[in-house]
């Protein structure tokens, strides 16, 4: 992992993008967002819009709003390293996760064209209030204060890309980092035990009898320490996180194949349980 994206910042400072947005990120964001749409794959941008740098990529993201609809929560993506080295990132990835996508604990999630077919085991917060771009970046007691509510998460992510492992990080972030479908458990308060999933234990049944198992830290070493690192990586692309946004951190157990016709429950401990049918 470079060091521009460990999960955590020693001085928590960090550089605002000024990146003036263009023509080409409007192109590409407007290519993506239309696949995105129609749930359809590319190949890749065309070469004249590609973004070529994180910093590029996010610019493109950004532009998604405008053609997708309400941000809903956001995602961090490339969690392990195993996870990074899949799809040839230098680290982490983070983006947003679009309204439209986002149902409840029990729904239904179809897969007719979803090239990816994982679902990941992930633990979600939302803070209390706005969280604001700022040059001094952000502490990890200033965003355990900030956290309102803690709740478990199964996503469905997909790519635009046919061949995403090979779409390189500024495509992949353009893409909104392989945001796709986002399925929310219960809601709850942290009651002092954020510090605590770090050992939490996550257990998934899959109606096909494969019982697997995974840690909070599985994601980033500690999934607060992950929290803290997405809230300096979106502040630096200059994004705000809304207080009714929820911030779901990667995959605790490694991503479960599925297909049409399968289910998952979730056991998340003192998180809860919830489930989600693909059909």
């Amino acid at each position: 992992m470079s060091s521009s994206t460990k999960p955590t910042r020693k001085d928590s400072s960090v550089s605002i993008s000024s990146h003036a947005y263009t023509e080409t990120d409007s192109e590409a964001a407007s290519l993506l967002a239309s696949s995105w749409r129609a749930r359809e794959h590319i190949e890749s941008l065309p070469a004249a819009c590609r973004p070529t740098s994180r910093t590029h990529g996010y610019a493109v993201q950004a532009r998604w709003p405008a053609l997708t609809g309400r941000i809903g929560g956001w995602k961090i993506a490339a969690t392990s390293v195993a996870g990074q080295q899949h799809i040839a990132v230098s680290g982490p990835l983070a983006g947003p996760v679009f309204a439209d996508r986002v149902v409840t604990d029990g729904a239904t999630v179809s897969l007719a064209s979803n090239r990816m077919r994982v679902a990941e085991c992930e633990i979600v917060f939302r803070f209390k209030h706005a969280i604001t771009p700022r040059p001094k970046g952000y502490i990890r007691a200033e965003v355990l204060a900030a956290v309102d509510v803690v709740q478990p998460g199964i996503e469905v992510p997909d790519s635009r890309f046919v061949h995403f492992e090979k779409a390189g990080e500024a495509q992949l972030i353009a893409d909104c980092a392989c945001s796709n479908d986002m399925v929310l458990g219960a809601p709850i308060p942290p009651a002092g035990r954020l510090d605590s999933l770090i050992s939490l234990a996550v257990q998934a049944q899959v109606s096909d009898g494969r019982v697997l198992h995974g840690v909070g830290s599985n994601v980033l070493g500690d999934p607060v320490e992950a929290l803290v690192w997405f809230v300096n990586e979106v502040g630096a692309a200059g994004q705000r996180v809304e207080p009714e946004h929820f911030i779901t951190t990667g995959a605790c157990i490694t991503p479960i194949p599925v297909e049409p016709g399968m289910s998952v429950q979730a056991d998340f401990g003192w998180l809860g349980r919830m489930s989600v049918r693909f059909a």
